[in-house]
This record gives structure tokens, C-alpha cells and sequence, in this order.
């Protein structure tokens, strides 16, 4: 009988243990760690918004950057307190962890990783509460990793521009095409919608959206959604996926 074809997935959980083995042994030592969560995004955006992104995103990051695994995109994140509950918690279906338990998480999960013969294991954050955590994270591995002799060639990074470019140049994109800051808003206003358009239309509740009352700050919004398209979120997406290419390649060039 003739041996199964190998994978050409960039996607570590779509590979066999073996499959894995060769791509690192012929140079993919390369991973990312998509990081996700679960929280509320009004009555017409689904909960898994910063996952289904983050996920899609790290693909098409690792297939333009070749030689470059994703991991499993990380989805229990920290969202606030949970008892009493502030923020997203108050809203059903968002879960919540403790920074410290997020950290743990992200330093087994890279330790892992490494062991396994990765070199440069870059966590791309799709949420903007847990930045400084990944930050903390890397910045603890790499100094342990330092320490010891066999791990002074395998790096930990947190890539910030892949959140920081859609809060800075996605939004001046969209302002150019006649969107207001408010419009555009903070969070599952127009550039939510639109990101999450472009990648996963199925979550977003369109018809519903067009025809339902317009949510505020009591529903869990902050902006307006009701003209985002999937041109506009194919801007931004456009924006992560190159800035992060960029800064990756950057990353790596740096510290051969």
C-alpha cells in the first residue's frame, strides 16, 4: 500500500507528529502562537471573533513567510474580573482568566515549542488587553532561555505591530474613505465588523444588523457597524498580514 501523502498545511494541528519532525528537520523552525478570546462583541458579532482571526491571519502570515508553523490559536485570555464582573464579563459567553494563569499558558505552550526544535516562536496577540502579557512572557523566556547554554539560539518575541497597525494605520484607511473615529469605534464598530467580514462572514449577523435597532455602550458596542463591508476589513487585513510579514522577517535577520 502506498504511504499517505504528506501535508502541505502550515497548520501544526493538521500535521501528524511525523510530518512535523521533517518540516523542522528541513528548516520550518519558524512558529507562531496565535492568540485569541472569547468576549462579547454586541448582539451582532460572534463570540469567537478574535479566535476565527486570529487563526485565518497566522495562516496566511506562515504561508507568505514560508519555512513558518501556527500553533494552535490560544483562546482563554484575560477579559477583567469575572466576580463581581466589569467589562466584557458582564455580557454572556465572555470567559475571563487571570493574567498569571494567561502568562503560564503562553510560556508552556512556547516551552513546548521549543523543545521540539523551534527557534523563533513569535506570539501574534489579536486583542489589545493582553499585549503587555505577551510582552511579559517574552521578555521572561528569553531571559531564562539566555541563561542556558543549549537555548541561546531559540527566541521568544511579541509581535505588537500585528495588533498596533489596526489601531493605527487600518483606521486612518478608513477615515480617508469617509468614516468617522466614532463610527469606526473601539470595539464592534465598523473595523470589528469589517475584519471579521473579510474573514469570517458567517459571524457577523448582517441581515440582522440592517434591520435591528442600532446597539451602544449598554449592548457592548462602541462604534457603528452598520456600513462595514468585507472591502473594508480586506484593508486591514491586507495591513496585519504584510506589517507582520515584514516585522518577522525583520525579527529574524536581526538575530541569525
Amino acid at each position: 500500500m502506498a504511504a499517505a501523502p504528506a501535508s502541505s498545511s502550515v497548520m501544526l494541528e493538521e500535521l501528524t507528529s511525523t510530518e512535523l519532525r521533517s518540516r523542522i528537520d528541513h528548516g520550518a523552525t519558524t512558529v507562531l502562537v496565535p492568540i485569541g478570546g472569547v468576549e462579547q462583541s454586541g448582539p451582532y458579532i460572534a463570540l469567537g471573533k478574535h479566535n476565527v482571526r486570529a487563526g485565518l491571519l497566522a495562516r496566511q502570515i506562515a504561508q507568505k513567510l514560508g519555512n513558518t508553523i501556527v500553533a494552535p490559536v490560544v483562546s482563554y485570555v484575560p477579559e477583567g474580573a469575572v466576580s463581581p464582573p466589569a467589562g466584557h464579563m458582564r455580557f454572556a459567553g465572555t470567559i475571563s482568566i487571570p493574567p498569571a494563569a494567561f502568562e503560564a499558558v503562553l510560556e508552556g505552550a512556547a516551552a513546548s515549542l521549543r523543545q521540539h526544535g523551534f527557534r523563533d516562536i513569535i506570539f501574534l496577540g489579536d486583542h489589545g488587553g493582553y499585549q503587555k502579557n505577551e510582552q511579559n512572557v517574552a521578555n521572561k523566556l528569553n531571559s531564562a532561555w539566555g541563561k542556558a547554554s543549549a537555548g541561546k539560539d531559540v527566541r521568544a518575541y511579541a509581535l505588537l505591530d500585528y495588533y498596533d497597525i489596526t489601531q493605527s494605520a487600518y483606521i486612518a484607511e478608513l477615515q480617508k474613505r469617509g468614516h468617522s473615529s466614532a463610527e469606526i469605534g473601539l470595539h464592534a464598530g465598523l473595523a470589528d465588523a469589517a475584519l471579521m467580514l473579510a474573514t469570517d462572514p458567517s459571524l457577523v449577523r448582517s441581515d440582522a444588523m440592517a434591520h435591528g435597532p442600532k446597539p451602544g455602550v449598554a449592548d457592548g458596542v462602541r462604534g457603528d457597524a452598520t456600513r462595514a463591508t468585507a472591502e473594508l476589513g480586506q484593508i486591514g487585513v491586507k495591513l496585519q498580514v504584510d506589517t507582520s510579514v515584514a516585522a518577522i522577517k525583520q525579527l529574524l535577520k536581526r538575530n541569525k
